[in-house]
């Protein structure tokens, strides 16, 4: 447990040597703590559907290789406006936060940053993560700023329904839009397959994640859809996985891809397959094992995207 007022210490769930712990000035780590920059498993869930987006656009279109002009904006964007999202949430969620044993480090409730000053460092990020929206085009820049909405309502879902989890795939697959906006100024069926899609996996692996507190959560009414699904889990992730795998599919046929995205969907398919296998619902740490190795899923959907754009480019 973090003593208050201690900036040395690690948060909780924080990657074990993470540079932030280990490299950060003192006076800067509750604040890059706030956003998250000690566990970057965050940031990659947000990155990828924009990724895959942007990618899949590009192979729509039929040229050689992604913007990467792009894929730095969404890079740097995930980074940013994950921060700043995290910091809300932290800011709505603080006296929740105190009462769970996995969240009560962390800047706010251990009284590393104030509420006043997490609420300027917030302001902050969200100003940074306007000025790189504003380096698309215009419909972008509209369907980037419909994302607050998202952002918005998502912490304080889990205080009025059993899905979270469906919210914060809303609000975390926005990318798989805007970064279809980016490219062609368009929303076509293939960015809103794959909208859902991520929305499906994003319920997948937030449930792996929310068993890790699910008994604090149950004492302090915090719902979630590891109290809802309970020991049929297994059997949820197994229909939002498939679905998840399903609709990316789908999304590839409407964006002509050819036999590189299929392959690398079909690994991505394995790789879900073997996270339910892997699962054990009362073992917090295999659950947090599970929840970070989506990062690899992500980059097993990205680099067959991105093999496709490439060959199909070339022919």
């Amino acid at each position: 447990m973090v003593e208050v007022g201690k900036t040395g210490d690690r948060v909780a769930d924080a990657v074990r040597d993470n540079w932030v712990d280990r490299f950060a000035p003192a006076i800067s780590r509750p604040y890059l703590r706030l956003m998250r920059a000690d566990r970057p498993i965050g940031t990659w869930l947000l990155l990828w559907p924009g990724l895959w987006s942007v990618s899949l656009a590009a192979d729509y279109r039929g040229d050689t290789f992604p913007s990467l002009w792009l894929i730095v904006l969404f890079t740097v964007g995930a980074f940013v406006m994950r921060g700043a999202g995290d910091t809300y949430n932290d800011i709505v969620d603080r006296d929740f936060d105190s009462q769970v044993a996995r969240t009560r480090s962390r800047p706010i409730p251990s009284g590393q940053v104030s509420v006043r000053q997490a609420i300027a460092f917030m302001v902050g990020l969200f100003a940074i993560g306007f000025l790189i929206l504003i380096q698309f085009n215009l419909f972008a820049i509209f369907v980037g700023v419909a994302s607050l909405v998202t952002i918005a309502i998502y912490p304080f879902m889990k205080r009025v329904t059993f899905w979270p989890q469906l919210f914060l795939g809303i609000a975390f697959n926005w990318g798989a839009l805007l970064g279809w906006a980016a490219v062609l100024g368009t929303l076509d069926p293939p960015a809103l397959v794959l909208y859902v899609a991520g929305i499906c996996w994003t319920i997948g692996y937030d449930t792996i994640y929310a068993h890790q507190d699910k008994d604090d959560d149950a004492l302090i009414g915090v719902k979630s859809t590891a109290l809802k699904f309970g020991t049929a889990t297994p059997y949820w992730l197994g229909g939002f996985f498939t679905g998840a795998v399903v609709l990316m599919a789908l999304a590839g046929w409407l964006a002509g891809a050819s036999l590189f995205y299929f392959t690398g969907l079909a690994g991505g398919a394995l790789h879900l397959a073997w996270q339910i296998a892997r699962l054990e619902i009362d073992n917090p740490d295999r659950c947090l094992m599970l929840f970070r190795s989506n990062r690899d899923f992500g980059w097993i959907i990205f680099a067959g995207i991105l093999a496709d754009t490439i060959f199909t480019g070339l022919n």
